[in-house]
């Protein structure tokens, strides 16, 4: 790596980190002039070692989901990190891209099972130390953390592992409407008790996953690898309940939580599908806090909505889920689904993108949760980041990738290349 990495500064020649090749923002794709080559860490696959008494493990960058986890099944552990992109995405990819993953409250973002990361950058090796918590100045590992391959390549990270879950419980209920359903949900999200699953489908979304016919529906789930979780599920929908919600009956083979379970699983290969028929799927997402959720909802529907009929010129389904939640606000996910033009259908997007992320950036919602920035979210990624911190990363860059190879065009601005 770090030969790969001297030679391509020597050459000026354009280094991408290549994951599993799941991002949706274009941070895989180099788009400039100069010639590059695109890093393949797959074969970096290994758990390297596992530290039972503090329930971690070195994990090399290059490893897929389902190859990380295998290893640890044998020792009774997990890292229980679960994206959509699961299967085919890297636990590298995920720690520079800040992946959002399995969990709905509490550990939402991979961030948050990081204990330390090695580095290889053009200038040096970055190996932070294992540490539960440090106050030691600025973190580095946060500086390399959704750097996107811009500052340098991930090679291996210690990462906090759990037992397995033992027990598991959902549950779903219903509503009459969207603001008694974010209602429940803020109750829950603020509550302390930090379901695994809280996953509010609007009606749109809830109909599309089989989940009910037309009404809001939020899904629970709860797990524990140490004590039975009926308990708990049992707080859960009493709050829910008290915000106007009904219990549906206990989850079972047909039941709303199933349903939506498995559209998720799906919809990957169904919009594959539906592309290939010149349908237009996509997804973008989203953060606010809780004071603003119901004028973004309302506005990214109505306007979204007219911008899929200006472009296509048919209406279109604008769904929305809640992914993750948090004691303030929750992450807004979109689904527009909509006909296409055979030859146009990315231009076609790409039109109805802009006017999603203008209306994100006028309501002051972030430009992305956890899709990353990559190439296709620059222009709201650059009204959202403050401009001294502009300055610090572009300083960062300069400092470690002189010769300007990794991943010019993500995040900031490329530097000029260095003569060879």
């Amino acid at each position: 790596m770090v030969r790969v990495l001297d030679w391509a500064g020597s050459a000026g020649v354009v280094v991408v980190p290549f994951g599993g090749g799941s991002s949706v923002v274009g941070g895989g794709e180099y788009r400039g002039e100069r010639p590059w080559l695109s890093l393949d860490l797959t074969a970096l696959d290994r758990v390297l070692e596992i530290d039972p008494v503090s329930r971690a493990a070195r994990i090399q960058g290059g490893a897929l989901g389902p190859v990380l986890e295998e290893q640890l099944r044998p020792h009774g552990l997990t890292l229980r990190h679960f994206p959509q992109s699961f299967e085919f995405s890297t636990l590298g990819g995920w720690l520079a891209t800040r992946a959002g993953g399995h969990y709905a409250t509490l550990h939402t973002h991979i961030d948050d099972l990081v204990e330390s990361m090695r580095v290889v950058t053009p200038v040096g090796v970055s190996a932070s130390w294992r540490l539960p918590g440090s106050g030691a100045g600025p973190s580095p590992d946060r500086l390399f953390l959704g750097s996107e391959g811009t500052l340098g390549v991930i090679t291996e990270a210690w990462m906090r592992l759990q037992d397995r879950p033992r027990f598991k419980a959902s549950a779903s209920v219903t509503f009459g409407g969207m603001a008694a359903a974010m209602g429940a949900v803020r109750a829950i999200a603020q509550s302390g008790l930090h379901p695994a699953n809280c996953r509010l489908l609007d009606p749109g979304e809830a109909a599309l996953s089989g989940a009910s016919s037309g009404s809001p529906v939020l899904v629970l789930g709860v797990e524990s690898a140490v004590h039975p979780v009926e308990s708990r599920l049992a707080e859960l929908t009493a709050l829910a309940r008290d915000s106007g919600g009904a219990l549906a009956a206990d989850a079972g083979k047909d039941s709303a939580a199933d349903a939506w379970r498995s559209a998720f699983l799906r919809m990957p290969y169904v919009r594959d599908g539906m592309a290939r028929m010149s349908g237009i799927v996509e997804t973008f997402e989203t953060a606010c806090t809780w004071d603003t959720v119901e004028e973004l909802y309302a506005t990214v529907k109505a306007e979204v909505g007219a911008a899929v009929t200006e472009v296509t010129g048919a209406p279109g389904l604008v769904n929305c889920r809640f992914t993750h939640v948090y004691p303030d606000g929750p992450a807004p996910y979109f689904t527009v689904i909509a006909a296409g033009r055979p030859g146009s259908e990315v231009a076609m997007w790409d039109d109805v993108k802009t006017a999603a992320s203008e209306v994100l950036g006028r309501l002051g919602a972030t430009i992305t949760h956890h899709h990353a920035v990559g190439r296709d979210h620059r222009r709201g990624y650059d009204r959202q980041r403050p401009e001294p911190f502009a300055v610090a990363l572009r300083a960062a860059k300069a400092a470690l990738d002189p010769a300007g190879v990794l991943n010019p065009g993500v995040l900031i601005d490329p530097l000029p290349a260095v003569p060879s």
